[in-house]
């Protein structure tokens, strides 16, 4: 095999396991999906090959500051997706584009079986990870509550106990009406906690969100 059909061997593996964990998060509805993940993983391969095979005769070679350059560019591009609208989201997205240009790198160099095993384990922890992580620990919600009766208000606030964080008691229209962030577990269901908030005597749930 001629030493330019190994190079562009490499490119089609990199695209291939970039595709793989793009398609993952396509299907879960996040901002980068294949495209993005393809473009990661196909310019981390091709900056590998260029820093291998581009400068080889130069006087000062070292292939290693291209690798550093193409770590620190990632950062940036993951950096951009993490931040939105002043808070913070995206960290799995970010994390899965930094780990696909690794990858990307590792076929560069010709690290195939490395690239193949790291593809294999991001879409383990993707995937399976993702499936515990929905019955496992809690997720903040924030609901509103409205009654002409303020002292019920305060009970009901009281009856939720330390799911409570913050509350924000207001007036608005005529009526009492709170604000409450909360922490509630995640096995229970966003139908089941609307019924449980709907139950709580003396006020209405206005929304949850």
């Amino acid at each position: 095999m001629s030493p330019t059909l190994q190079l562009v061997i490499r490119l089609l593996a990199a695209t291939f396991l970039g595709a793989l964990i793009g398609y993952e998060r396509e299907l879960r509805a996040k901002g980068a999906g294949v495209r993005t993940h393809v473009l990661v993983a196909l310019g981390a391969a091709l900056f590998m090959i260029i820093s291998q095979h581009g400068f080889a005769g130069a006087d000062r070679f070292d292939a290693a500051r291209v690798a550093a350059g193409v770590v620190t560019g990632i950062g940036f591009l993951g950096g951009g997706i993490i931040m939105k609208k002043n808070h913070v989201s995206g960290l799995t997205t970010a994390a899965g584009l930094w780990v696909t240009g690794a990858i990307g790198m590792s076929v560069g160099c010709g690290m195939y079986l490395m690239a193949g095993v790291c593809t294999f384990l991001v879409l383990v922890c993707l995937e399976a990870l993702n499936a515990y992580s929905i019955k496992f620990g809690q997720r903040e919600v924030t609901a509103v509550f409205s009654s002409e009766d303020e002292i019920a208000l305060v009970n009901a606030v009281e009856s939720l106990g330390k799911q409570v964080g913050n509350f924000n008691l207001y007036r608005e229209n005529g009526l009492y009406k709170v604000a409450v962030d909360m922490k509630v577990s995640k096995k229970e269901t966003a139908l089941d906690l609307m019924k449980r908030l709907r139950s709580i005597p003396g006020v209405q749930l206005d929304s949850m969100e």
